[in-house]
């Protein structure tokens, strides 16, 4: 019984590790480039793999494909984001392939990971500044999971209806929390 325990453990362990893009991507790609040392040597830079993050600000379908401009979040070794640790960088992600890069699956603020080759630096605006984009044609792309917040903690199932619980089950966050003014309270009757 405990070998199977421990085969378990070791199949959940595994398997809990698996990169997020294909294994030859993720061997011959550079992981978190520096952006701007692409855009003041693109010469030197065209044609190569590299494995990035990004939070997307918008997608559009375009001539060429779909077009996704995002912002650079580093990746660990296995296409992890980092964390929120975003930079002050975006880029533009170019897909080419058959299938369409939906912009209502695609939206603004899904995070991606994905390995892109460099093609070129491609000017842009945001908002009324001029800014200069390092482009990558997408090999290989996976959008993470839309995670939202429910705004409270549901109350434990064995208590009847009628029960009233204490304070402390009475705010999903504490009143120092940011969030405290968007979700203060929540129902008596979860």
């Amino acid at each position: 019984m405990k070998k199977l325990y421990l085969i378990i453990f070791i199949n959940i362990f595994i398997f809990s590790c698996v990169p997020v893009l294909k294994k030859d991507l993720m061997k011959s790609g550079v992981y978190n480039p520096r952006l701007s040392e692409i855009k003041e040597s693109p010469v030197l830079n065209k044609g190569k793999l590299f494995i990035l993050g990004g939070i997307i600000v918008k997608t559009t379908v375009t001539k060429e494909g779909s077009l996704i401009e995002a912002v650079f979040v580093p990746v660990n070794s296995w296409g992890y984001l980092k964390g929120y640790t975003i930079s002050n960088e975006r880029f533009l992600a170019l897909y080419r392939g058959k299938e369409l890069l939906d912009p209502l699956i695609y939206n603004e603020k899904r995070e991606i990971t994905l390995a892109g080759e460099f093609i070129e630096i491609r000017k842009g605006i945001i908002g009324e500044m001029e800014y200069d984009y390092p482009l990558f044609e997408i090999k290989g792309i996976y959008l993470w999971e839309d995670y939202k917040e429910t705004g409270y903690y549901p109350y434990p199932p064995y208590y009847p209806p009628p029960y009233f619980p204490p304070p402390y089950y009475r705010y999903r966050y504490s009143p120092f929390s940011p969030y405290y003014d968007r979700y203060p309270y929540s129902p008596w009757w979860y």
